[in-house]
C-alpha cells in the first residue's frame, strides 16, 4: 500500500556546483521537480511509502531520470512511458540547469521543458480511481504541474477530484513560475487555475502565494502574515490548513527561515524561527518543508490512535498537532538547504534533533 502519491514533472537537473552555467565544463546531475521532491523527501527521510505519477520519453535520458528516482526509493510503477522519436521533435524529457548562487548573486534556474512527455498528459490518460482505491492516504500536486500546459490543468483537476471521492487527503502548492505562464495568460491565468484547483485541496502549502490579486502582486511583511492567511482562507473556505514558509534573504548564503499556518480549528500558528541559516543550495527547500508538514500531519494523532485515526489526520487537528507539523516542515526544509540538489539528504533523526534544539557540533 502506498502512503503518498504525487503528480508532477521530474526533470534532469544539471548543476555546475560553485560555478556558473555559462562557463561550466562539468555538470553534476540530479533529479528534481516541485511535486516529486515532496514524495522523495517523505520516502528517504520520513520512511513513508511513496509513488510519483509522471510521464517520460522512453530514451536514455528518461531512463537516467528513472534510475535516479529509483535510487530515491520512490515507486516508479505509475510512470507513463511515451515512445521517443530520436530527436525530441514531438516529445522530450525536461532539463533544468541551476546555479546555487553566492553572496549577492542569487540562485538561478534555466529550464528547458517545452513539449515534454508529462506536459502532454490529458484527462483520461491515468486511471485515478484505480490508484486511489488501493489505500493511498495522501495526494499532492501543485501549480508547477498545472502550469505545464492547458491539458495538465485538466489532469490535476481530475486527479484531485478523484482523490477527494476516495477520501484521500489532498494538498496543493501554488508554486508560481512566471516562465510557465508567459504567453499563456500570465499571472492572472495562473491565479484562475490555482483558485480552480484549490477547491479540491484540504491543505494548501505556499498559501501566501494566493494573497493579493495575482501571484507576486504584494509583498507581505512578517507582521502581515496572519491577516494575509485569513484573507486567503476567505477564498478557500473548504481548506483545512493553509501553510507557508517565511524567508528573509540577506544573501544567497544566509537566510532567515520560518513558517506559519492557519486553520479554522486552530487559528494562526507560527513555526520555529531559524535566523541566520547558512545555505548551500536553497532549491527544493519549500518542497522539503511540504514533506515535513505532511509527515507531521499524517502522524499528528499519534500511533496510539491506530491506523483508522491516522488515515484522517486533519480530523484530529489542534494547535499542538499543527505546531508539531510546522516544526517538522521547518526543520526538514532547513536541512534540505544544507546539501546540493533539489532533494533532501536529511535523516529523520537529524530532523528531530534540530527540532529539539540540536547544534552543528561534530558527531562521532
Amino acid at each position: 500500500m502506498t502512503d503518498v502519491v504525487a503528480l508532477g514533472e521530474v526533470m534532469l537537473r544539471f548543476d555546475p556546483g560553485e560555478g556558473r552555467i555559462r562557463t561550466a565544463r562539468t555538470l553534476q546531475v540530479w533529479e528534481g521537480g516541485g511535486e516529486y521532491n515532496v514524495v522523495r523527501g517523505l520516502r528517504r527521510c520520513f520512511g513513508l511509502r511513496t509513488a510519483v505519477v509522471t510521464a517520460l520519453a522512453d530514451n536514455e535520458v528518461g531512463r537516467l531520470v528513472e534510475d535516479l528516482i529509483l535510487q530515491g526509493g520512490v515507486d516508479t510503477s505509475l510512470i507513463r512511458w511515451v515512445p521517443a522519436d530520436g530527436i525530441g521533435r514531438g516529445v522530450r524529457n525536461g532539463l533544468n540547469f541551476v546555479e546555487r548562487g553566492y553572496g549577492i548573486r542569487g540562485a538561478l534556474g534555466v529550464s528547458d521543458r517545452a513539449h515534454t512527455a508529462v506536459s502532454q498528459l490529458r484527462k483520461g490518460d491515468i486511471d485515478w480511481d484505480a490508484i486511489f482505491s488501493a489505500g493511498v492516504r495522501w495526494f499532492h500536486t501543485g501549480g508547477i504541474f498545472a502550469g505545464l500546459s492547458d491539458t495538465t490543468v485538466d489532469v490535476a483537476d481530475e486527479a484531485m477530484a478523484s482523490a477527494r471521492r476516495h477520501g484521500v487527503t489532498v494538498s496543493y502548492d501554488p508554486n508560481y513560475r512566471p516562465s510557465l505562464w508567459a504567453g499563456r495568460g500570465g499571472a492572472d491565468r495562473a491565479r484562475e487555475v490555482d483558485v480552480q484547483l484549490t477547491r479540491h485541496a484540504d491543505v494548501v502549502v505556499g498559501a501566501l502565494g494566493l494573497a493579493g490579486p495575482y501571484p507576486g502582486a504584494v509583498r507581505i511583511g512578517a507582521d502581515e502574515v496572519q491577516d494575509a492567511l485569513v484573507e486567503v482562507a476567505g477564498l478557500l473556505p473548504q481548506a483545512e490548513v493553509l501553510a507557508t514558509t517565511l524567508r528573509h534573504v540577506p544573501s544567497a548564503g544566509v537566510n532567515d527561515w520560518s513558517s506559519a499556518a492557519w486553520s479554522a480549528r486552530t487559528g494562526f500558528v507560527r513555526g520555529p524561527q531559524m535566523s541566520g541559516l547558512h545555505v548551500l543550495d536553497r532549491i527544493g527547500s519549500g518542497d522539503g518543508f511540504a514533506a515535513g508538514l505532511i509527515y507531521g500531519l499524517l502522524t499528528a494523532c499519534g500511533e496510539e490512535d491506530g491506523p483508522a485515526a491516522a488515515a484522517t489526520p486533519l480530523a484530529h487537528l489542534d494547535v499542538a498537532a499543527l505546531s508539531r507539523a510546522l516544526a517538522y516542515g521547518t526543520a526538514h526544509g532547513a536541512l534540505t538547504m544544507t546539501t546540493p540538489g533539489d532533494v533532501s539528504m536529511a535523516s529523520l533523526a537529524e530532523v528531530e534533533a534540530l527540532m529539539a534544539g540540536g547544534s552543528a557540533a561534530v558527531r562521532r
